[in-house]
C-alpha cells in the first residue's frame, strides 16, 4: 500500500534547559509573563511532522510520497529524505519563503516551550493532490499531519472527492482551527491521531463527546507518553498497548511522528492493530535515545528483540516477513 503524508517540512533547533520550567513560573503573574531560560545546549536538525513521519516509513521500506512546501534553502534536506526511502518529488518549492523552522526548548522534567514560524508552509494549499496521485498512481492512504490549515482542508477534501482513505492527526494545529474545520477534518477518516492534551483539546473544539466522535471515524489512537496508546472504536472495547521501557530519555521531540510511523506501515502491511500500535510504540522507544527528529536507525535484529522482550513473540512473528530488508 502506498501512503502518502502531507504536512509540515521544517528545520529544528532544539535546545536544553537544565531547570525546570516551572520554578520560574510565578502564580498571580501569569498575565505578563516575559522570561528568559539559559539554554546549555543547541541541536539543529531536520524535522517537520509530514518530513518525521516519511523518515520512519522510509526507514521500514514502504516509500511514503512526501507531500508539503519548502523554501529555495530544501535542497539538502532533499537529498537526505531521499537516501532514506523518502518519494520528495511532490513537494512544492517556494520562491519567495524560507522553509519553516520549529524552535524549542526541553527542561529537565521534559516539559516543553516551542515556537513555530511557518514560512513557506503557508503556500502548502496551493498543492493539488490529484496531481500527485497521477504522478505516482493509485495511493493506499494519506496520512494527512498538521499543515498550513488551508492546506489541511483542501487535502481532505480531496480525499474525499478522489475516494483515497485518508488519516486525520490535526494535533498543533487544533488551537487555530474552528469547530466546523476541525469536524471537516476528521469526519470519515480512517484513523484519528492525538495525544492525551489534544484529545481534551479536540472535544472541547468540536463540543462532542468521546463516543459522539467515535461514530464519526474509523479508528481514534491516543498517544499516552510513558502510559502507552490507547486504541478505540466505535461499540468495541478500548485497546491498550503499555509503551516501551526506557531507560535514558534523551529528547522527546517528534516521538509521536516515529510512533505514526510505526502504526502506519503496520497496518499497510495488514498485521492487526494491537501489532501495528506495539510497533509504533518501539520506534517511538527508540527516536527517545536521540537527540532529533530524524536521528534513530532501525535495525532488524534489536527491533525483533526489543517488539519479543516487551510484547511477547506474537507481534515479531506478525512483522519478520516485512523487515528483511533491515541490516
Amino acid at each position: 500500500m502506498r501512503i502518502a503524508v502531507t504536512g509540515s517540512i521544517a528545520t529544528d533547533h532544539l535546545m536544553s534547559f537544565p531547570g525546570s520550567f516551572t520554578d520560574q513560573l510565578l502564580a498571580g503573574s501569569l498575565d505578563r509573563v516575559s522570561l528568559s531560560f539559559l539554554a546549555d545546549r543547541l541541536e539543529i536538525r531536520r524535522g517537520g511532522v509530514a518530513a518525521n513521519i516519511s523518515f520512519g516509513l522510509g526507514l521500514l521500506g514502504l516509500r511514503p510520497v512526501l507531500v508539503g512546501a519548502v523554501g529555495d534553502d530544501f535542497e539538502p534536506y532533499r537529498v537526505w529524505l531521499k537516501q532514506h526511502g523518502v518519494d520528495t518529488d511532490s513537494v512544492l518549492v517556494s520562491e519567495e519563503q524560507h522553509t519553516a523552522r520549529f524552535v524549542c526548548t526541553t527542561d529537565r522534567m521534559q516539559n516543553q516551550i516551542a515556537t513555530f514560524y511557518a514560512g513557506a508552509m503557508t503556500e502548502a494549499h496551493r498543492i493539488d493532490l490529484g496531481r500527485v496521485v497521477e504522478r505516482v498512481g493509485r495511493l493506499g492512504l494519506v496520512m494527512i499531519s498538521p499543515d498550513d490549515p488551508a492546506a489541511m482542508l483542501r487535502h481532505t477534501r480531496a480525499c474525499r472527492s478522489l475516494g483515497i482513505p485518508f488519516a486525520s492527526d490535526p494535533s498543533q494545529q487544533l488551537a487555530r482551527l474552528s469547530k466546523d474545520d476541525v469536524l471537516e477534518l476528521i469526519d470519515g477518516a480512517r484513523w484519528l491521531f492525538t495525544n492525551e492534551y489534544e484529545t481534551a483539546l479536540l472535544q472541547e473544539r468540536t463540543q462532542l463527546t468521546t463516543t459522539e466522535i467515535l461514530r464519526r471515524v474509523g479508528c481514534w489512537v491516543t498517544t499516552h507518553g510513558a502510559a502507552g496508546v490507547r486504541i478505540q472504536r466505535d461499540g468495541h472495547k478500548a485497546l491498550t498497548v503499555p509503551a516501551v521501557e526506557v531507560a535514558g530519555v534523551v529528547d522527546p521531540t517528534g516521538v509521536g511522528d516515529a510512533f505514526r510511523a510505526g502504526f502506519l506501515a503496520g497496518t499497510a502491511w495488514g498485521i492487526p492493530e494491537k501489532c501495528a500500535a506495539q510497533l509504533g510504540c518501539v520506534l517511538a522507544a527508540t527516536a527517545l535515545e536521540y537527540v532529533g527528529t530524524q536521528e534513530y536507525r532501525l535495525y532488524r535484529e534489536p527491533l525483533l528483540s526489543q517488539l519479543r522482550f516487551t510484547y511477547g513473540v506474537g507481534c515479531a512473528a506478525h512483522i519478520v516477513s516485512h523487515v528483511r530488508g533491515l541490516s
